[in-house]
């Protein structure tokens, strides 16, 4: 029992009820407003409703109309996932961050190693979950097992606000009768092809020889799926997961066709995306533009640099030379840029000249010659639609937090036509009052950001 998986419950939703008590009991969504837009989380209450994460948020609104819909705050979703993070290093230094929610931990190299009993197990995992309700007001389920899959079904069996330890020796009692779709690597159309052959939980796939998987899934995969449907794992708990990539990406509310338009996007995603690798120290040497057509196709182009930079005039630079070798006329839903090969040491000015990158490659293995459409910090914003498009103009989104010169804290209930609606009530206080002011009402302002705890968490 050397893995532990944490996976906090519901958790933009259940932040935001924390620091929003007059939503502590009832359906909160978490997403993307606009037309287009996705849920990103659901509250238990939501989905009660059958409100899914990743669901578009028209469905969601349909499904349940009397949430509370909110735009999110990721300033505050990473304070508390640093929280987190920092607590679970004090339990082992090798932690996996999968996302700001969920994280391996690798028991085996904590002092003392890997504990001796399965009593001994739930106490040390108890006593993590209350100790990150104490310091985050968010609840958080746990499962420890002798692999990073059974850990991670554990915590799965465990949700809401549970905990789950798997034995040595029981781990095919809890997996075989599970559906297929909870082993990594069988997604919807994996899934679909083995219920074709009357597959419909682990354990059917299990009694599946792995010659017969191999040639009905492939070599890599079916060998895979084969190991894991009989509980076999061997992989470590990877410390180094931690910075793979820094990406942005953004969905339209329509789709765009205008060539200045998307180039001007591009380079404020590319802005965007240097910030955040700037402000965490690390640089990267592959450029990677998504962008998904008006028909759902999603393409991904790449280039390599020679060494790492943070430099937004590169990034912007080859992102739109990636953006020339796609035919957008049809019309664009998304764009992305990322960049991975990271690290936190930057060679300065090696590539602030002209000079082009390294072949793109695409997702498809059809390369393509970048175009130069356009040098970074000449992209220009066609009648400054940018920020209309990427929905910086939001002002007042629903969920943000504001404080009042004479009303104090509170958060956006909802705007439009020129008027904003606030609730006066953080955490610490009891469900507060709702106002209405003047959209350019100076009194009311946008809440600074949080900062991010650099050593949140003392050493245990």
């Amino acid at each position: 029992m050397r893995v532990l998986h944490l996976d906090l419950d519901a958790f933009f939703a259940s932040v935001e009820q924390r620091d929003k008590p007059s939503l502590r009991g009832k359906p909160v969504i978490v997403g993307g407003l606009g037309p287009r837009g996705v849920v990103s989380t659901a509250s238990y209450e939501a989905r009660v409703f059958g409100v899914r994460s990743a669901m578009s948020m028209s469905e969601a609104r349909s499904r349940c109309p009397h949430a509370a819909y909110l735009s999110g705050r990721f300033g505050v979703y990473r304070v508390v996932s640093a929280v987190v993070m920092a607590r679970l290093r004090t339990l082992s230094p090798v932690v996996e961050p999968l996302s700001l929610d969920e994280a391996f931990v690798d028991l085996a190299a904590r002092d003392g190693g890997v504990p001796t009993s399965a009593a001994e197990v739930r106490a040390l995992a108890a006593a993590l979950r209350s100790t990150i309700v104490d310091e985050t007001g968010v609840t958080a389920s746990v499962g420890v097992a002798a692999s990073k899959l059974m850990a991670k079904i554990a915590s799965e069996q465990a949700k809401p606000d549970g905990l789950l330890v798997i034995e040595p020796g029981t781990e095919l009692d809890l997996l075989h009768p599970l559906p297929i779709r909870a082993l990594p690597g069988v997604g919807p159309a994996t899934a679909a092809r083995l219920t074709r052959f009357g597959v419909k939980t682990v354990g059917d796939l299990a009694r599946i020889t792995e010659p017969d998987l191999v040639d009905l899934l492939g070599e890599a995969h079916g060998r895979s799926v084969h190991r894991l449907s009989l509980a076999r794992d061997d992989r470590p708990v990877s410390a180094d997961r931690e910075s793979k990539s820094v990406s942005v990406e953004d969905t339209f509310d329509r789709d765009l066709t205008d060539p200045a338009l998307l180039v001007a996007i591009v380079a404020r995603l590319a802005e965007r995306v240097a910030s955040r690798l700037v402000k965490a120290g690390l640089s990267g040497r592959t450029i990677t533009l998504k962008t998904r057509l008006h028909d759902f196709t999603t393409l991904s182009r790449s280039a390599t640099l020679p060494a790492p930079t943070d430099d937004v005039r590169v990034m912007s630079r080859v992102a739109t030379r990636l953006l020339a070798d796609v035919d957008t006329t049809g019309g664009v839903r998304l764009l992305g840029v990322g960049v991975s090969g990271l690290s936190d040491w930057v060679q300065d000015d090696l590539f602030v000249s002209d000079a082009a990158p390294a072949a793109p490659a695409d997702d498809a293995g059809a390369a393509g010659a970048a175009g130069a459409a356009g040098a970074a910090g000449a992209a220009v914003d066609p009648a400054g639609q940018v920020e209309e498009v990427l929905h910086e103009r939001r002002g007042w989104s629903p969920g943000m937090d504001v404080v009042h010169a004479e009303h104090g804290a509170g958060w956006v209930w909802g705007s439009g036509r020129g008027r904003v609606t606030v609730r006066f009530e953080t955490a610490a206080t009891p469900p507060g009052p709702v106002r209405t002011f003047a959209a350019d009402d100076p009194e009311l302002t946008p809440a600074p950001p949080p900062p991010i705890p650099t050593d949140p968490v003392p050493a245990a």
